[in-house]
């Protein structure tokens, strides 16, 4: 016959009198470390200044304690904890329905809805329902799925690909953080181009193309033969 032996669990501290080690290592009220105490020692410390003596790791070897003034420790322990419960998000799953037939106007109206969903982190169920002999046709119910899809094209990604179940037909949408953020990245760099100037706002120097007059071309004077040149002599 055996027996299990449970670990404490408990994340109560130990103060003054409930702390069991012989000795600790001691922390003062303003951080500092005292060294290693004998526990009448600490307790005694920490009565000098009227506070209180807090086992704040008891696994450590030896034992650390602080002294503090352990209802305020405990005050603000739990606003910490109420501040960390209101940040924190619960994100659950969203159902939006569609009917195969469902107008331009209802489509639209919707799908900004799921848009808002996942854009709040929250998954998405799309679900299109169908009526009597629409069953025969999914084909119909698949179209919406893939406009929808491919609207929230850069938010979300399909979690679920589309299936029939029963008389509807059913596809998961998830927050796509990747996209999102690779789509925020690609905005910011766009808008950054577009506010940078092309130009140092100085206009090009013209360039003057007017060609150069070409100077007139000297002639040459024309030879003439003398006219009172002597005839030749008879021989």
């Amino acid at each position: 016959m055996w027996c299990r032996i449970v670990a404490e669990t408990t994340t109560e501290h130990r103060i003054n009198d409930r702390i069991r080690a012989r000795e600790v290592r001691l922390v003062d009220p303003d951080g500092v470390q005292l060294g290693i105490k004998a526990l009448p020692e600490a307790l005694a410390i920490a009565k000098e200044l009227d506070l209180d003596l807090v086992e704040v790791a008891p696994m450590a070897n030896p034992p650390v304690c602080r002294i503090m003034d352990f209802g305020k420790f405990k005050f603000d322990e739990a606003q910490r904890a109420k501040e960390s419960r209101r940040k924190t998000v619960h994100v659950g799953i969203k159902e939006m329905k569609y009917r195969p037939k469902i107008g331009p106007g209802d489509f639209d109206t919707k799908t900004r809805q799921v848009g808002k969903f996942l854009n709040e982190g929250h998954k998405v169920k799309i679900t299109i329902m169908f009526r009597g002999r629409e069953v025969y046709h999914p084909e119909h119910g698949k179209r919406i799925l893939d406009r929808i899809a491919e609207q929230m094209e850069g938010i979300a990604k399909i979690e679920a690909e589309p299936k029939l179940d029963n008389r509807n037909m059913i596809m998961v949408l998830a927050p796509d953080k990747r996209a999102r953020q690779a789509a925020a990245s690609r905005t910011a760099n766009q808008h950054r181009g577009e506010r940078t100037p092309s130009t140092n706002g100085t206009p090009p120097a013209s360039v003057n193309t007017t060609t150069a007059e070409a100077a007139p071309a000297e002639t040459a004077p024309a030879v003439t033969a003398p006219a009172d040149a002597a005839p030749a002599e008879e021989g």
